[in-house]
C-alpha cells in the first residue's frame, strides 16, 4: 500500500489510514521518509500517550537534521512545542501572557472585515474559484500577519517559505535550508525593528516584552515562536477552512441542516476538525522509557507518530467514526493534540473556521464544487492534511 502520508487522492490517503488503522491501534512501521516508528492510530491510545510522562519531544530536532547546522535548528526549533519540562513549562507562561484570549477575541470584528473583503473579491469574479488561493488562504495568513505587524508586501514570500519548512519531508535538504534561512532572516529583522521602534500593539511586540520575574524569551526562543505561530498558525487554518467546505459540499444532507440551523456552527466546526482535520499526524515524539501498551512494548529512543486522522475516526471512540455528522455531542477528537502540547492557538483556528464557514455560506447559498465527483489534490507530508486546490462555483 502506498503510503497515506504521501498519497495525494484524499480518498485513497483516508482509505489508506483507515486500513492501518483496522490492523491494530499501534503498529511499528517504516515511514516514507526510511525512519522507523511507532504509529499511533486508535484515539484511546494516543490520548493515554500524548499525556505520558515519558513520551517526550527530542531535544532540538528537525527536518534534514543532519545536514541542517546547530545555529539555524536553534533558530526554528526553541518554541514550546519542541520542548519538554520545564522548558515548556516556563516558554508556555511567557507565550500565554502575551498570546491572550483577550486579544484572539478581540480579533473577531477584524476577522469579520477581512473575510468580507474576500468575499467581495470573489462575487466580482467570473466563472470557477480556487477556493483555497481566493479565500482559504488569504485569511488566515492576513490575520496571523495583521496579529504579528508582518507588512503585507512579504506575505506571499512568507508564503513560499512556509509551504516548503513545513512539508520539509518531501522537499529536499537544500530547498529547506534556503527556504528555512530566508524566514529566520525576515523573522530576525522583525524582531529587530521592534526591539529599536516604539513598542507597538502587534503580538510580536507582546512576545519581546513577556516577562515572568526576570525571565523572558531569548532571541532563539522568539525566532522560534515567530517561526511556529507563522507557519502552524496560517498553514493548518488553510485547511481547517478548505478541507470543511469541501466535506459539507460533498454532504449537502449536514450543509442543509447547518443552514437550517446555524446555532450548529461551532459544532460543525468541530465535527469538521475531527472528520477530514488539518494535521495527519502530530510532530514525532520519542519515548524515554519502556511503555506497555496495547499489548506491545515501546523502547526507550523509539520515534512515535500519532496519526491524528485516523484516531479521530476511530470507531471505537466516536462511532461511525467515517462518516461526519455535526449533530455529534461528544466530540474530543485530537485536532489540536492533547497534553501539555495542546494547541495554543486553538481559539484563533475555532474562530477563524466558525467566520470563514459561516460568512462564505451566508454570501454564497449556491456554493457547489466545479467538479462534484472529484477528488482534489492532496499536499503530500508528514504532518499537513491540506487540499492544494478547490475549483467551486458561487
Amino acid at each position: 500500500m502506498t503510503s497515506p502520508f504521501t498519497e495525494t487522492s484524499g480518498q485513497a490517503r483516508l482509505r489508506g489510514f483507515a486500513e492501518m488503522a483496522a490492523e491494530g491501534p499501534l503498529q511499528y512501521v517504516t515511514l516514507f521518509t526510511g525512519v522507523p516508528v511507532w504509529l499511533v492510530t486508535g484515539y484511546a491510545e494516543a490520548r493515554q500517550l500524548l499525556a505520558h510522562p515519558d513520551v517526550v519531544r527530542s531535544s532540538l530536532d528537525g527536518p534534514h537534521r543532519d545536514q541542517v547546522w546547530d545555529d539555524l535548528v536553534n533558530s526554528m526549533e526553541r518554541h514550546m512545542l519542541s520542548a519538554n519540562p520545564p522548558d515548556h513549562t516556563r516558554m508556555r507562561k511567557l507565550v500565554s501572557a502575551a498570546f491572550t484570549r483577550r486579544r484572539i477575541e478581540r480579533l473577531e470584528p477584524r476577522i469579520r472585515e477581512i473575510a468580507g473583503e474576500l468575499l467581495d473579491e470573489m462575487a466580482a469574479a467570473d466563472g470557477p474559484i480556487d477556493l483555497v488561493g481566493a479565500y482559504s488562504y488569504p485569511l488566515p495568513i492576513t490575520v496571523i500577519s495583521e496579529l504579528l505587524g508582518i507588512p503585507a508586501i512579504r506575505r506571499d514570500d512568507f508564503r513560499r517559505w512556509s509551504s516548503v519548512v513545513v512539508n520539509a519531508a518531501v522537499h529536499t535538504p537544500e530547498e529547506y535550508i534556503e527556504a528555512a534561512l530566508a524566514m529566520v532572516e525576515f523573522i530576525r529583522e522583525m524582531i529587530e525593528d521592534r526591539r529599536v521602534a516604539a513598542p507597538s500593539d502587534d503580538l510580536l511586540s507582546a512576545l519581546i516584552a513577556a516577562r515572568d520575574g526576570g525571565d523572558r524569551l531569548t532571541t532563539d526562543e522568539l525566532t522560534s515562536m515567530v517561526y511556529l505561530l507563522l507557519a502552524a498558525g496560517h498553514e493548518t487554518t488553510v485547511s481547517l477552512i478548505s478541507n470543511g467546505v469541501h466535506a459539507l459540499l460533498t454532504h449537502p444532507d449536514q450543509l442543509a441542516l447547518l443552514k437550517a440551523e446555524p446555532e450548529r456552527l461551532p459544532a460543525a466546526v468541530e465535527e469538521l476538525i475531527r472528520y477530514d482535520g488539518p494535521l495527519q499526524a502530530a510532530i514525532p515524539y520519542v519515548a524515554r522509557a519502556p511503555i506497555e501498551i496495547a499489548g506491545r512494548t515501546i523502547l526507550p529512543g523509539a520515534v512515535i507518530v500519532f496519526a491524528l486522522v485516523a484516531a479521530n475516526r476511530d470507531d471505537a471512540k466516536f462511532g461511525a467514526g467515517g462518516e461526519l455528522d455535526i449533530r455529534r455531542t461528544d466530540n474530543q477528537h485530537l485536532g489540536f493534540g492533547h497534553g501539555i502540547h495542546h494547541c495554543l492557538g486553538a481559539p484563533l483556528a475555532r474562530l477563524e473556521g466558525r467566520v470563514a464557514l459561516g460568512m462564505l455560506f451566508d454570501r454564497f447559498p449556491g456554493l457547489r464544487l466545479t467538479e462534484p465527483d472529484g477528488d482534489p489534490r492532496r499536499t503530500p507530508g508528514l504532518l499537513m492534511n491540506g487540499i492544494a486546490e478547490l475549483s467551486v462555483r458561487l
